[in-house]
Parts: structure tokens; sequence; C-alpha cells
């Protein structure tokens, strides 16, 4: 079993994606360590704010299949291969983690670049593993979210009752 970190977010029903997202987690993987929930404004489009939060789970699931199975979940919450990471979403699920596997294909790289450049990513993810090590760096993930710049980026915690 590998512990694996997944990236959670939606701005289209927001809440009820969340939730339906958890519910599908955890009747795949078992039990699931879930970080505060953020809302956060967009990125690269004017939209409404997301709801986002971090997932560790444990994984029997190579990397490319755990993927293939987060895109299957986010289908079925209606997303769209034409919704790209600049328009609102149902649902956005991105492995940003697997163990400490630094690894690069056509369709997604390990560790997730977007921990060292996104909040509503970095944020959560110190939140739930703040002794976690960045594989490239080699600085803890709280060590990494006390020097992180927001520059222009906003988050505030909010109470979902996960």
């Amino acid at each position: 079993m590998t512990r694996a970190y997944v990236s959670v977010g939606s701005n289209v029903d927001r809440e009820a994606n969340v939730r339906a997202a958890l519910r599908a987690l955890e009747a795949r993987f078992g039990p699931l360590s879930v970080s505060p929930v953020y809302e956060t404004g967009t990125v690269g489009f004017e939209g409404d704010p997301f709801l986002n939060l971090v997932v560790g789970l444990d994984t029997d699931l190579a990397p490319e299949p755990l993927v293939d199975f987060l895109k299957s979940v986010e289908r079925a919450r209606g997303r769209t291969p034409e919704s790209n990471g600049f328009s609102p979403r149902t649902l956005d699920l991105d492995l940003i983690m697997y163990g400490s596997l630094v690894m690069e294909t056509p369709y997604f790289e390990l560790p997730r670049d977007e921990i060292l450049h996104h909040a509503f990513v970095l944020a959560p993810l110190a939140d739930l593993a703040p002794d976690l090590l960045h594989p490239l760096i080699g600085q803890t993930m709280s060590e990494l979210w006390a020097d992180f710049d927001l520059n222009g980026q906003w988050l505030r915690r909010v109470e979902l009752g996960l």
C-alpha cells in the first residue's frame, strides 16, 4: 500500500460535488484523511470561488490507474473533457503526491507542480501532512507553506462538517 494525496476542488454545486467525491474515494480506498476545507479564488479565469481540500488515502493502485479512477469520478459528477484548468468545474481531482515517487508522464507529474505554486493545494496539504517531505525540494509541507508568497491568491478556511 502506498500513501497518496489527492487535491479536491469544485466551483459548481461545490458542496454536493465535494461530498460526492469524498464518498467515492472512501468507497474505493476505505478511511480517508481529510484536510480542512478552504474557499479560494479562481486562478487564470474569472468565476465563482472554489472549495478546495486535500485527501490522504492508502492505495494498492499504481499511479496511472489511480489517475484513471480519479478521472472517472470527475466524469461521474459531470466534468467534461472541454473543462480545462481555466474554466468552472464540477469536480477537479488531482493526484498530487504518491509516496515519495518522482515521475513524469504525458498526462501527469509527481509530485504535482501545483504544490509549489497554488495556495489552494499547499495550504490544505500542509494542514493534513505538515511533516511530509517534498521529494524534489527536501522541505516539509509546513516549511513550504511558511515560506509561501500568496502573490494575489486568497483563501479562507470554511466549515462543511465533512
